[in-house]
């Protein structure tokens, strides 16, 4: 009985845990960025509290599908994508925190830096997302 190798095809796909972490960010990124929104056009202060919640939610994902992310970069040193990843995670979550930071303000003094903060976390968080799910393909797959 022979027995052939195959090559690093399993190691670089994500845990269904990791994949639902990594995923469940860009709704709540999302939903702080139309929060953000809706207080922008109609003053309302709810909205903003929404926003602040949504943002405290995807700060929750954002960092633990960091710590899968330190997990697999410390695995698999051989390509540049878990540290581009491992990087668009780690600058998602630091200007996440600091958009906390921002609607932890009065809701007239969070506006124009909170919606703009919104607007690039959120691009992050889809940006992170598209790498992270990105898979190499392998054998005859189309």
């Amino acid at each position: 009985m022979t027995t052939t190798a195959t090559p690093h095809a399993y190691p670089t796909m994500l845990s269904p845990l990791h994949a639902t972490l990594l995923c469940g960010q860009v709704p709540l990124f999302l939903g702080a960025l139309l929060a953000d929104i809706a207080y922008y056009r109609s003053y309302q202060i709810q909205w903003s509290n929404f926003a602040s919640w949504l943002i405290a939610g995807a700060l929750v994902f954002t960092g633990l599908a960091l710590l899968f992310a330190l997990v697999g970069l410390l695995r698999e040193r051989s390509s540049s994508r878990p540290l581009t990843y491992f990087l668009l995670l780690l600058v998602t979550w630091v200007l996440g925190f600091i958009n906390a930071l921002e609607h932890a303000k009065d809701a007239w003094a969070a506006m124009p830096m909170g919606l703009a903060l919104s607007v690039i976390v959120t691009l992050l968080a889809v940006a992170a997302t598209w790498v992270g799910m990105a898979q190499p393909r392998t054998g005859g797959a189309r």
